[in-house]
């Protein structure tokens, strides 16, 4: 099975950079300095999580995040693909990923119209992703709620992510499965064992780190589900904050501010040999912050980050 991944990840043009180090600039002046060698992984941005983006014509965001660094963008599907093309040839950036977590919800729901919906979702997402030159897609597999047993759940949303698997594999793009905030998938060896279901390479791992922290420990994750893992976010979680005033402020933290154990993530993320792409999914968002302030101290944390 491992193999069998890592050949359809080189069928589609994953990024498999050679295991390195290469030089960072260091911090703003009086902070201590970065490390001057950093691992070979590529820096993204997930777009929806942009500062003032309704204010922000597109292809100024790609423009604002190539000036502070980032390699590439994570654009949420359903876009109008020429406005992307056109903002990612004119920048230079990368689109590694394409989101599609609000259709792919809909494979939970019971009507088959609405699951029906969610599959033409992210069939949508591949092809975007194709067009985009993106390796995975992200899919965020249904939720569970008191109406909605985790049983149902997972029949519905394995049976929808196999309506797309011809596709998917047409395209050469991987469906990489999110671990959300949807009451499912609560464990590592449960997400292997999702992820393994299909039998097939077009189906990985979008590994959230911030996401997991309220469940286990991301080092414990990373190595069970190995080269299973397509794309990595990038999410600082406080557990205090969580305990003190309430489960989701714990995301209202600053990167390397929380309790991300980043050394030992980052060396198991080594350890399984991954080399392709940190994706920041910024959930901490300062009152008052400038845009173009903002994304440089966010470009900055993600090379102490990834230098550590």
């Amino acid at each position: 099975m491992p193999q069998l991944r890592r050949q359809f990840l080189r069928n589609s043009l994953a990024l498999t950079l050679a295991a390195g180090f290469t030089p960072i600039a260091s911090t703003a002046a009086g902070a201590a300095p970065a490390p001057t060698r950093r691992r070979a992984l590529k820096k993204g941005y997930m777009l929806n999580t942009f500062p003032g983006s309704a204010n922000t014509p597109l292809l100024k965001q790609f423009e604002m995040l190539k000036a502070v660094g980032f390699d590439g963008v994570e654009p949420r599907s359903h876009l109008n693909q020429e406005e992307v093309l056109r903002a990612r040839d004119a920048t230079g950036l990368e689109i590694p990923s394409v989101t599609c977590g609000q259709h792919s919800r809909l494979l939970a729901q019971p009507d088959p119209g609405t699951q029906q919906a969610g599959v033409a979702g992210i069939q949508q997402a591949l092809r975007d992703a194709k067009r985009y030159g993106a390796t995975s897609i992200l899919v965020v597999p249904g939720l569970v709620t008191e109406a909605i047993t985790y049983r149902e759940n997972w029949d519905r949303t394995v049976a929808g992510v196999r309506a797309c698997l011809p596709l998917a594999t047409e395209l050469g793009v991987t469906m990489a499965i999110e671990n959300v905030w949807n009451n499912f998938l609560l464990s590592p060896m449960e997400a292997v064992r999702y992820v393994d279901e299909f039998k097939s390479p077009a189906v990985g791992f979008h590994l959230d780190i911030g996401n997991l922290m309220y469940v286990g420990w991301p080092e414990q994750w990373i190595r069970l589900l190995g080269s299973r893992i397509a794309k990595v976010h990038v999410k600082e979680f406080s557990r205090k904050k969580m305990e003190e005033e309430g489960k989701r402020k714990g995301f209202d933290v600053e990167y390397l501010e929380g309790d991300n154990n980043w050394p030992v993530i980052m060396k198991a993320l080594d350890d399984i040999g991954y080399h392709g792409w940190a994706i920041v999914e910024p959930a901490y968002r300062p009152k008052g912050a400038e845009p173009a302030a903002r994304l440089k101290t966010i470009a900055e944390k993600l090379d102490r980050i990834i230098a550590i």
